[in-house]
């Protein structure tokens, strides 16, 4: 069984190494460690993977995690973290647990500069160990030495405008006559699931001297602006009735289900989603956490409260992409799983009903583009415990499959919730939870899990501006409005872009007269966040979901292409696909149809499982760039790839 504390991390890389644990007294019988089964696996050789620092930090950024600290070149920024390398220089021979319980003001502005610059990596927030050095030895701290170490870090938070928050504490010493207990698991289940954290069992002989005290805690900076909150976007996809839109309604609203659909009715968009119960639309719900990690209230003197003022409170807002779950609207939940440019997918399974219909074209189609998922699994409350133990162990079977990968992780504890979600920017974990709308059970776990997330996705604020249009509106006393994310630079109100392709392929030259963020007005959008635009003097009906807004400075003048190359993998077709086949092809926020015009293929013919490089011609001028990732589906007919050239 692994202990999470020997997870390590030291110069906080992307590289970890997982030590399965050697206690003596550890059942033979057990399952296989955790260490094992991720080594068995290779999970180092992953680029993308990432796992918790036993070191003091954990940050909250996506893998590969920035360069150690020795290695960042601030010379060039105008902040206080310009000089951090030589302010750290002369104090690396003192330890965290000296800085934490002798708070000099030398140790003080030590700290104060280490917390800025993780805070800075992870985007806003970074979750901090206390009762571990950087090399990851335990501290040791008593019950008084850890209060001081956490007064410590609370102050210089306080001194870079962040909150601390406490997420789990654990009493991490043992004695020589303590145990190490597995949880009770069915000899059945050993090879479908990895175990939780082992319960540490003292025996008569520990004693309050031999533990030691570290806790977990997440330090978020307090926005000054809306402009600077902290925004995830997570998709959330699976079959009909699985419980997605209830389950949205539940955590967005704040109050639990009746069993008949009464939490997901504030969510419906149209009339007939309401009748039927079922979504058909991309829908749009957010939740908020303030700065201290505490949920931002829902409810505003009896009403739901506007998204303004739920914004207004918060330091970290999860956008949630309602999708649809029916077959008959794939293509509309696959546009909003390629244009909305989600953090994650949260894949939702009926216990009762087992992985179903749509639920393994969702889980492919996260795969395809690469978004990390984590799985609920919902209505257990109404579930025989036999069926709830054939729908895991049919989930646990799949997702360790040869086309999925992924080693599925049951998080039961809060303290599993703060290790997978450190674990979950790799491209191989999937945490589990099991919830119930009606009951309540195991909703904590994910808000909690929600709540410490990191920012998975990097986006370059420096580069020219590239924004995607994914809707458009006309507003009445305001014009034609856009909808979509900013993928690159920084759009400020005021400022002239281009937009385009037209049905010629020419862009035309807007100017952005007013921008919005859930509803609140703001004077800017950066990288990475989804925007409202208001446009001067353009007519709703020229513009398209797929077009997009460039920088004005782009040289040469951008133009839309017809005709591009990729390198493709057919996943599965019937037959033969040859020269004018036609397929729905998805890119970002294009979405059109794609002609065959002809293939690196002796033959000119591609079955199932083929690869090769096709070029494509679309009907209508879009803008796709070099390396984007694309689906194209055409009934059950389905492939993925990625664009290699742009030819006209």
């Amino acid at each position: 069984m692994l202990k999470k504390d020997e997870l390590k991390n030291g110069n906080r890389s992307a590289e970890a190494s997982l030590q399965p644990s050697t206690t003596a007294s550890t059942p033979s019988t057990a399952v296989d460690s955790l260490g094992d089964k991720l080594n068995a696996i290779n999970l180092t050789s992953v680029a993308s993977s990432s796992l918790p620092s036993k070191g003091a930090i954990t940050t909250a950024t996506t893998a590969p995690v920035v360069a150690p600290i020795d290695d960042f070149d601030m010379n060039d920024m105008d902040d206080p973290l310009a000089g951090f390398e030589a302010q750290r220089s002369g104090i690396k021979d003192i330890s965290l647990k000296e800085q934490f319980l002798n708070p000099t003001d030398a140790n003080i502005e030590s700290l104060q500069t280490l917390l800025a610059a993780r805070i800075r990596e992870g985007s806003g927030e970074t979750l901090f160990e206390i009762g571990v050095e950087e090399d990851g030895a335990p501290m040791k701290l008593s019950e008084a030495e850890y209060e001081t170490a956490l007064t410590t870090v609370k102050t210089a938070a306080a001194a870079v405008g962040a909150e601390v928050a406490i997420m789990y504490e654990k009493n991490a010493g043992l004695s020589a006559g303590a145990s190490i207990v597995p949880e009770s698991k069915d000899k059945e289940d050993e090879d479908t699931a990895i175990a939780a954290e082992p319960s540490i069992a003292p025996t008569a002989d520990v004693t309050d001297q031999s533990t030691y005290k570290s806790s977990y805690v997440m330090i978020r900076k307090t926005p000054k602006s809306v402009e600077e909150l902290l925004e995830l976007r997570v998709a959330v996809v699976g079959n009909v009735d699985a419980g997605k839109s209830t389950l949205l309604g539940v955590l967005t609203k704040g109050v639990l289900d009746d069993g008949r659909g009464k939490a997901r009715v504030n969510l419906f968009r149209h009339k007939h989603e309401i009748d039927s119960g079922r979504t058909s639309s991309v829908g749009m719900e957010i939740l908020g956490f303030d700065a201290k990690s505490v949920p931002v209230p829902t409810m505003s003197h009896g009403r739901n409260a506007p998204w303004d003022e739920i914004c207004g409170k918060a330091a970290k807002v999860l956008s949630f992409i309602d999708l649809a779950g029916h077959e008959r609207y794939l293509k509309t939940t696959v546009f909003g799983m390629t244009g909305c440019a989600p953090d994650f997918v949260m894949l939702m399974i009926g216990s009762n009903a087992g992985i179903v219909g749509m639920t393994k074209e969702h889980l492919g189609l996260s795969l395809a583009l690469g978004v990390p998922v984590l799985v609920v699994i919902t209505k257990i409350d109404m579930c025989p415990p036999n069926v709830l133990e054939n729908t895991v162990k049919q989930l646990t079977k799949i997702l360790k499959s040869a086309g999925c990968r992924k080693i599925p992780m049951f998080v039961k504890t809060h303290e599993d919730v703060v290790v997978t979600a450190g674990n979950f920017v790799s491209d191989r974990i999937c945490p589990i939870f099991q919830v119930s709308n009606v009951t309540g059970e195991g909703l904590d776990l994910l808000k909690n899990f929600l709540n410490v997330l990191p920012i998975s996705q990097k986006y370059n604020r420096d580069d020219p501006v590239e924004y995607q249009i994914t809707d458009t509106f006309s507003v009445p006393f305001v014009g034609t409005v856009v909808s979509g994310v900013v993928m690159n630079g920084i759009v400020h109100a005021g400022d002239q872009l281009y937009l385009g392709p037209d049905g010629n392929g020419a862009f035309q030259m807007v100017t952005v007269k007013s921008i919005q963020r859930k509803r609140l007005n703001v004077p800017l959008a950066c990288a990475g966040q989804s925007a409202s635009f208001g446009l001067k003097k353009i007519r709703r009906s020229t513009i398209r979901k797929g077009m997009v807004m460039l920088d004005k400075e782009t040289t040469p003048p951008p133009r839309g292409c017809r005709e591009f190359e990729a390198e493709i993998l057919v996943l599965y077709h019937s037959t033969t696909i040859g020269h004018k086949y036609q397929a729905m092809l998805h890119c970002g926020a294009v979405r059109q149809t794609a002609r065959v015009l002809a293939m690196d293929k002796p033959d000119q013919i591609l079955r199932t499982g083929d690869r090769a490089t096709v070029r494509f011609q679309f009907l209508q001028p879009a803008y796709l760039k070099v390396g984007a990732r694309l689906i194209f589906r055409e009934g059950r007919t389905k492939g993925i790839g990625k664009v290699s050239k742009i030819v006209a």
